[in-house]
């Protein structure tokens, strides 16, 4: 029994680095079935549309649903319509942005792995940059081959060219090289910048590691038990309701959070050093709400959260 205990907490832990690697398989798995199942490449001079939509489509799809799937984008923008503030509060305006820019880099990682496999893999670039009509391009290409190889180089993805079969292999492999060595470079970029974005993080961390350890844990737990206690009150709000309804009496209080108070509780948050904070939900416990009467509407302080730390 201990030993499932200690292999469940260290899947547990390591449950970012499992989601990331299955999020890699799946991608390579996506890309190897649209490959063989969906991709016929035209060999027309449609070409370069073709293969370009099929590289960075999925990446589109990608990003938008890495949009939609992130809490911290409704988080964000929910009621930001109806009251601006709480997206540009005063003192914090700048915030909005630091807090989009996390999000848009959170969900560049799924994009990001589809075109380093698309890249690495080749087919996609072959076909678009055999339809290509530059003439630097084609020169580049075509260096060193016949006439044909101008003329006829969209065709060389179906090997229905007039080259020979050993030049036409040849600008097969030039093209899925340098498909490879572009999806490299991506793949270096990504990695480098990645560090370089989590250094600059930590080292403008106002917490000591230790403590950045212990707000995370708080941060999940927070979540999970949030999300048990939505479950318990709102079935107890229903049986109420429906008991109510059909014994035709009136209902009991029933004890729930102000308006103000889900308001204050749904904003973004960042840590204090003055007050120790680890959520939004444990500032408005503790402190209770900051209600400042402007228009008639409940301004608050928008900040950052503490799960992108």
């Amino acid at each position: 029994m201990d030993a499932f205990q200690g292999i469940l907490k260290f899947f547990l832990n390591q449950k970012t680095v499992i989601g990331y690697s299955f999020m890699a398989l799946l991608t390579v798995g996506s890309e190897r079935l649209f490959s063989l199942v969906a991709f016929k490449c035209p060999c027309s001079k449609e070409n370069v549309a073709y293969g370009l939509v099929f590289l960075v489509a999925p990446a589109w799809v990608l990003l938008i649903l890495g949009f939609f799937l992130n809490s911290r984008s409704w988080r964000l923008f929910t009621g930001c319509c109806v009251n601006p503030r709480k997206i540009f509060p005063k003192g914090h305006s700048c915030r909005f942005f630091h807090v989009l820019g996390q999000i848009t880099l959170s969900s560049l990682v799924a994009p990001m792995m589809w075109l380093s496999v698309a890249l690495l893999n080749g087919t996609f670039y072959e076909c678009a940059m055999s339809g290509t009509k530059s003439s630097k391009l084609l020169g580049l290409i075509c260096k060193d081959k016949p006439r044909e190889c101008w003329d006829e180089l969209h065709k060389v993805s179906c090997g229905k060219t007039r080259l020979t079969a050993a030049d036409s292999e040849e600008l097969k492999l030039s093209l899925q090289a340098q498909s490879q060595i572009l999806g490299w470079c991506l793949i270096c970029s990504a990695s480098f910048f990645s560090l370089l974005a989590t250094c600059y993080a930590r080292c403008r961390s106002k917490v000591s590691y230790l403590q950045l350890s212990f707000w995370k844990t708080y941060a999940q737990k927070e979540k999970e038990q949030l999300e048990n206690t939505f479950l318990e009150y709102a079935n107890k709000l229903s049986e109420r309701n429906l008991k109510c309804f059909f014994e035709n009496k009136r209902p009991d209080v029933f004890p729930m959070p102000s308006f103000a108070a889900w308001e204050a509780a749904s904003e973004l948050h960042s840590f204090h050093q003055s007050r120790q904070h680890y959520s939004t939900l444990h500032r408005v416990v503790e402190d209770g709400l900051e209600l400042s009467p402007e228009d008639d509407e409940t301004t608050m302080v928008l900040v950052g959260t503490a799960h992108s730390v």
